[in-house]
């Protein structure tokens, strides 16, 4: 169909997607399906995922037949001077249709993150900086919270370490929401900070650092865990000291023995919700885990981001004194920290997004 050679694999590939779109029709349509109900929404949500890509494939088709009949009349020689002006105009406007209906197609069949609209445990944790790395991930924590405020969805703390300067050691977290995953997944990584400490007599600049971890949450049917497969210990939860000691045993400790993941939660004051958290969060590691194994490619570029937490890895820089915050994956910088801290991180997250797209639009080509 597409004049260039490199268009032919494309036009394969919708195809083939018409095809299944029709054996999937059929599928639900079939009764034996159809006395199934999660048979037949496992065929519904297929068919309806492929839907906008068959549409526009049939609509370009269509243009394609049109266009070609459209030529046809110009090869006939009883056309006078007006009408031939005529269609040849229409041979521009559905040939720039074509073209656009073609670039249309091609990011239709962009390859998607089949994890993008699920729900995400996030993980902060303070990395190279003592105390100063606690506070700059506590405000990282409040950086996450204001941007998904911002998008109306729900946070969830699930386990959380604070120290006595009101920094965080460590902080787990769910974020509910439509498409969570898609746009927070680009955050995972070092992220470094540059600024004087409140611990800093002499004014000078210190740089510090903190790892982000994004985990698509899994849900049971995502993952089977073996109970026979889990320790489960019970203790006292800790804090900074004083009233917000638990002094009942209600913090739980999971540990998974096939993969040795330890997962522990403290937030609540009752054994069996601190228990249904770290559940939460051992589903989300071990669904981790399994996409790594499936794409090591990816797993490796993932674990060169986050590296080990040293300063000299990063993916983003936030300098307090330059009011600047620098993505160093794109190249980046806004003179807007306090903004950027506040939530304001779609400016990062779309050009992250759009770098993707373009990345898949050079393999769908």
């Amino acid at each position: 169909m597409g004049s260039e050679a490199r268009g032919e694999s494309m036009w394969d590939k919708l195809e083939a997607v018409e095809s299944t779109y029709e054996q999937l029709a059929a599928k639900i349509a079939d009764p034996a399906v159809l006395a199934s109900r999660s048979e037949w929404q496992r065929y519904a949500r297929e068919h309806a995922r492929l839907g906008p890509v068959v549409e526009k494939y049939r609509e370009y088709k269509k243009t394609q037949k049109e266009l070609e009949e459209t030529r046809g009349m110009l090869r006939d020689g009883e056309l006078d001077a007006e009408m031939r002006a005529l269609v040849e105009g229409e041979v521009r406007e559905l040939s720039e249709r074509r073209e656009r209906l073609e670039a249309e197609l091609k990011l239709l069949l962009m390859p998607r993150d089949p994890l993008d609209e699920k729900n995400v445990i996030v993980e902060v944790r303070g990395g190279t900086g003592g105390e100063e790395a606690a506070l700059f991930a506590a405000a990282l924590f409040r950086m996450y919270t204001r941007f998904a405020e911002r998008r109306g969805w729900k946070v969830e703390v699930l386990d959380t370490h604070p120290t006595d300067m009101g920094g965080i050691k460590e902080v787990v977290f769910a974020v509910e929401g439509r498409g969570a995953y898609s746009q927070l997944k680009y955050e995972s990584g070092v992220h470094r900070v540059q600024r004087v400490p409140v611990t800093e007599a002499g004014g000078r600049i210190h740089t510090s650092t903190a790892t982000v971890a994004v985990l698509p949450e899994a849900e049971e049917v995502d993952v089977e865990i073996n109970p026979d497969d889990l320790v489960i210990d019970t203790f006292c939860s800790s804090g900074p000291g004083g009233q917000h000691v638990n002094k009942t045993a209600s913090a739980v400790r999971i540990t998974h023995l096939p993969t040795g993941l330890v997962v522990s939660c403290q937030d609540e004051k009752s054994q069996h919700k601190n228990r249904d958290k770290a559940m939460r969060v051992l589903r989300s590691r071990l669904l981790k885990m399994a996409e790594e194994a499936q794409h090591q490619e990816l797993a490796e570029m993932r674990r060169s981001q986050v590296g080990t937490g040293e300063r000299s890895e990063r993916i983003r820089t936030y300098n307090y004194p330059q009011n600047r915050v620098t993505d160093h994956r794109l190249g980046l910088t806004v003179h807007r920290l306090a903004e950027v801290l506040d939530g304001e991180l779609s400016v990062f997250i779309e050009a992250m997004a759009t770098s993707e797209e373009a990345r898949k639009l050079r393999q769908v080509e």
